[in-house]
């Protein structure tokens, strides 16, 4: 492995990571009221096409984070439609 490729593999990680705080404090709390469903689809929408793309010119590091991504946003997606939601 190269060193630019595991630079990207690193940076991959690292963004791909950034939603599993929220995906934990939903799990934890069964709370998900303040989630947007619209930046969901989008998060899902935006990184089908980047694996798409990532697929299409074989790399790794960007396959990687998004497979990632797209667990996590699929989770708070589920968890957005199964949690209830309190009343206000």
């Amino acid at each position: 492995m190269q060193w630019n490729e595991l630079i990207g593999y690193i940076g991959a990680f690292l963004s791909a990571i950034t939603f599993i705080p929220q995906v934990w404090q939903a799990w934890k709390t069964k709370s998900v009221g303040d989630l947007s469903i619209w930046m969901i689809f989008i998060v899902i929408t935006s990184t089908i096409v980047w694996l798409i793309y990532a697929f299409s010119v074989n790399s790794g590091p960007v396959i990687a984070a998004n497979i990632i991504v797209l667990t996590l946003a699929l989770m708070l997606l589920y968890f957005k439609l199964t949690f209830k939601n309190p009343t206000k």
